[in-house]
């Protein structure tokens, strides 16, 4: 089944009852950190279970299975970067300084999320699927997510009209390359020159004139 772009930013930063849950998050937790420890393949529901300090048969009453568990433990990264992404944004300043805020927490964010980088160094053929030829709704997820972002400014007049939406996949698709291919020349790993970069090069795409703040 597929989703829509705007259905899939739903799904992610919605949290339902089952979502705030104590037990539930103490699955996740445990989850997670079983996943950094062992990886995916060689973490069990059993393993889980005793992490989280509950019965197999209470875990499966709330799990299907394992892949159910990864699907929540990835929904539930995806719902924090989104969340500190935002909270590192600054409504009340300039377009501009938003938009560069926005690319460099993203930027920061997806690059030092440490499940992500261990799947990609150790277990690259149960995540990568899922970045490419299956990344349809992480690709869905990124342009919504920026879509509404920009859209937003538009709308309090701080961004001239145009359609978002091929501009949000663009930056979309650039982050998810950095991801897949983190050798790169651009000055990932210097947050000043982020921010130059951002503002040199977004610009161009979204029609202002750079300011000579970095």
């Amino acid at each position: 089944m597929t989703a829509t772009a705007s259905s899939w930013l739903d799904l992610l930063v919605k949290v339902g009852p089952d979502d705030a849950d104590r037990d539930r998050e103490r699955v996740l937790n445990a989850a997670l950190h079983a996943f950094l420890d062992f990886g995916i393949r060689r973490t069990s529901m059993g393993e889980i279970a005793k992490r989280s300090g509950i019965s197999p048969a209470t875990l499966y009453r709330r799990f299907s299975g394992k892949d159910d568990v990864v699907w929540a433990v990835g929904r539930r990264e995806a719902r924090r970067l989104i969340a500190r992404v935002d909270n590192c944004v600054d409504v009340g300043s300039s377009a501009e300084d938003q938009i560069v805020a926005m690319f460099l927490a993203a930027t920061v964010g997806v690059r030092h999320n440490r499940l992500l980088q261990r799947l990609l160094a150790t277990e690259p053929d149960i995540i990568l699927p899922l970045l490419t030829l299956d990344g349809g709704p992480v690709l869905d997820l990124g342009r919504a997510y920026l879509s509404d972002f920009l859209r937003r400014l538009q709308q309090g007049g701080e961004l001239p009209a145009f359609d978002p939406e091929p501009v949000a996949e663009m930056v979309a698709r650039v982050a998810l390359s950095l991801v897949l291919l983190p050798q790169t020349c651009l000055p990932l790993d210097d947050e000043d020159a982020v921010r130059a970069f951002a503002r040199r090069h977004l610009a161009l795409m979204l029609g202002w004139a750079p300011s000579d703040g970095a």
